[in-house]
């Protein structure tokens, strides 16, 4: 296969995370669970020889956060000199964004041989998989064709029963916790932290980030070998706005760490941070060098997380797609930033979210000027129903289907002390900053 054929090979498998080749846009459900296993991964990489045990493992989970404490610590690991995988996902634009060894993305023609390979293998077995599992699958077999020493591996979904869990994890880092994959009712919380817990395995030291005391058990009842938990075995001690990101302090059961500059907004990003640094304390089982992470940190990039793309007017991209994440979105742009213009949005959701809760938790009613548009994604929410909501907050609002389109209308009506802001999905944002890096950038003056 060459490449396009290869992405034609995997969009013709049932995607889950878009709702492709589903009938309709699939949910997964914290605690409803019984038609998920991980037999069909298994079968899979045992054919395929079990790469995932030739190398060490940082598994990540969590509702936000994952992804930039992937980056964290990849970044550390690859300073010290390590070869590092690292799979995340979605991608933003292009699904080798997923796949990175020492922060390089595969290239075409290794995608397109990962695939081929796959896609002789698969008829060996008596299954079926998913696009998911097909490239996890590929993503682990490349990482030991690469002779990774560590492999960071960012959960999919949930996780006890995410593709990704095929690995047995030296560190399992749960992030946070909140409503997405869950129906709302009853014990959810408890619901989601024992589907996350699932990552969790006898020789795993846990390092969870949800300061919820009523949830330790459900974690501890997985038997991590040591379980270090925020504000208990680790915390962070200080945090100061600092110029262009953050200057904190820290201490995990290892010792502390001083003075170090985090070069990204919200002061959510230095909690990350801290399970990052106290991710790689617990695999090395000593502290991190402060230099050596400040050093990791100078050539961080998380894109789409609170993402500068433009000043005057000012233009942040944001991945936020639920409650939790776009209130932290809010909260960096209020305390952090000086906006004497107008706050315009562009935003656009996925079904299965609730736009109401998004909406609130974005304060909504501040924004002078919100433009809907839909998702690239089989499960877009219409724009002109997410217009409709926004009305009723009073809110002047615009419908442009075309994510590249609502953009430059943003910017087009925006001037130079204005603030546009792009947010919802993945699947909003990344096209969103593909145009925006593919368009040339004109001040307004």
């Amino acid at each position: 296969m060459n490449y396009r054929e290869a992405i034609a090979y995997l969009e013709s498998h049932i995607n889950y995370e878009t709702g492709a080749n589903t009938g309709l846009g699939a949910r997964v459900i914290a605690g409803d669970t019984k038609h998920l296993s991980l037999e069909a991964m298994a079968e899979i990489m045992h054919v395929l020889g079990d790469p995932q045990n030739s190398y060490r493992v940082i598994h990540i989970t969590g509702t936000n956060g994952k992804g930039s404490v992937s980056r964290m610590v990849s970044a550390i690991l690859t300073e010290m000199g390590l070869r590092v995988g690292t799979y995340t996902s979605p991608h933003l634009v292009k699904v080798n964004e997923r796949i990175a060894v020492d922060g390089e993305a595969i290239s075409d023609v290794d995608f397109a041989e990962m695939i081929t390979d796959l896609a002789t293998i698969i008829p060996l077995t008596d299954i079926s998989p998913t696009y998911f599992e097909l490239v996890t699958a590929g993503a682990l077999q490349y990482f030991a064709q690469a002779a990774v020493d560590v492999a960071v591996i960012e959960v999919g979904m949930l996780g006890r029963f995410d593709a990704t869990n095929i690995c047995h994890a030296d560190v399992a880092v749960v992030t946070s916790l909140g409503k997405d994959h869950t129906d709302g009712q009853g014990d959810w919380r408890s619901a989601i932290a024992s589907e996350k817990a699932g990552i969790i395995k006898s020789e795993s030291t846990l390092v969870c980030g949800v300061d919820d005391s009523t949830l330790r058990p459900v974690f501890l009842q997985e038997g991590a070998a040591r379980s270090w938990f925020r504000n208990e075995q680790f915390e962070v001690l200080t945090d100061q706005i600092a110029f262009g990101g953050h200057s904190f302090r820290m201490r995990t059961p290892l010792g502390a760490t001083e003075d170090v500059y985090l070069p990204l907004y919200g002061e959510h990003q230095v909690e990350n941070a801290a399970c990052a640094i106290a991710a790689v304390d617990a695999f090395f089982d000593r502290p991190t060098d402060t230099d050596l992470i400040n050093d990791a940190f100078a050539r961080l990039t998380v894109p789409a997380r609170f993402e500068i793309m433009r000043h005057s007017p000012l233009v942040i991209v944001d991945a936020a797609h639920n409650r939790d994440g776009v209130a932290s979105l809010v909260k960096t742009l209020t305390s952090e930033f000086d906006i004497p213009g107008r706050r315009i949005y562009v935003f656009g959701v996925l079904q299965g979210r609730d736009p109401v809760e998004f909406l609130e938790a974005a304060d909504v009613r501040s924004a002078d000027l919100v433009i809907t548009t839909s998702a690239d994604s089989p499960r877009a929410f219409p724009a002109r129903q997410l217009a409709d909501i926004v009305q009723r907050f009073g809110v002047m609002t615009e419908v442009i289907e075309d994510i590249g389109t609502a953009v430059q209308r943003a910017i087009d009506v925006s001037t130079e002390g204005d603030v546009v802001v792009v947010a919802g999905s993945q699947y909003v944002v990344g096209p969103a900053r593909h145009y925006l890096e593919s368009h040339p950038h004109t001040e307004v003056v």
